[in-house]
């Protein structure tokens, strides 16, 4: 810990001693204090810089605040919410929705891209795994979120041009690229909105989860 930290730490000690356990700092006190630690405790890294941590946006520091005082969102504020977010949807610039789901299984198992130690033009993985399962014979995977195998088949997407499949290919398009759309403090990274996969990428993992000749599928 630098001597800049705990300059800080000790600024926050002497704050929360100050307040009294009767009438202790506001919210808004703790994020700016906070805020200076983050600050002061981390550094610019190769790819990876500070500005990542501190520069929030409304939904975040809805969901963070929501965190810290140890209940959800309202109903109002979550819907208010995922409307914005769900404007902020990029979708297909040609249209097309469903990619190559073997590109798209390459970016679900990489865990590579924006990392301290990755070059600046490293290209980003999805980190999918890490989460969730994909595929029944996969050993290892992540359960943070549900288990994705057999997406679209449950979904009755029989085929990747099917027209009556439309609402369900949409949503996973607008799932993967923000997933706040959908569910205002979902855990799940927003991948397109966010800059971590591009357009084709998200094209490609929406193959992954859609096609019927997808392992995700069989």
């Amino acid at each position: 810990m630098n001597k800049k930290t705990q300059l800080v730490l000790a600024s926050l000690t002497t704050a929360l001693v100050a307040a009294g356990c009767a009438s202790g700092p506001s919210l808004a006190e703790l994020n700016a204090l906070t805020d200076k630690i983050v600050k002061t405790s981390f550094r610019d890294e190769g790819a990876v810089k500070v500005e990542r941590i501190t520069a929030t946006d409304e939904t975040n520091r809805a969901c963070s605040d929501a965190d810290v005082a140890g209940k959800p969102l309202d109903e109002k504020t979550a819907k208010a919410i995922e409307e914005a977010n769900f404007k902020a949807i990029k979708w297909p610039s040609d249209g097309k929705f469903i990619g190559d789901w073997k590109e798209g299984e390459k970016i679900a198992q990489s865990g590579r891209g924006l990392t301290w130690s990755d070059a600046a033009n490293t290209v980003n993985g999805g980190n999918c795994y890490n989460c969730h399962q994909m595929d029944k014979k996969e050993i290892s995977y992540g359960t943070i979120g549900p288990s994705l195998y057999n997406y679209g088949k449950i979904r009755g997407v029989s085929s990747p041009d099917d027209p009556a499949s439309k609402a369900i290919v949409e949503y996973t398009w607008g799932k993967v690229w923000n997933a706040k759309a959908y569910n205002a403090c979902s855990n799940m990274p927003r991948a397109g909105h966010m800059g971590i996969l591009n357009e084709t990428q998200v094209r490609h993992v929406v193959g992954l989860l859609l096609d019927p000749k997808s392992p995700v599928n069989q």
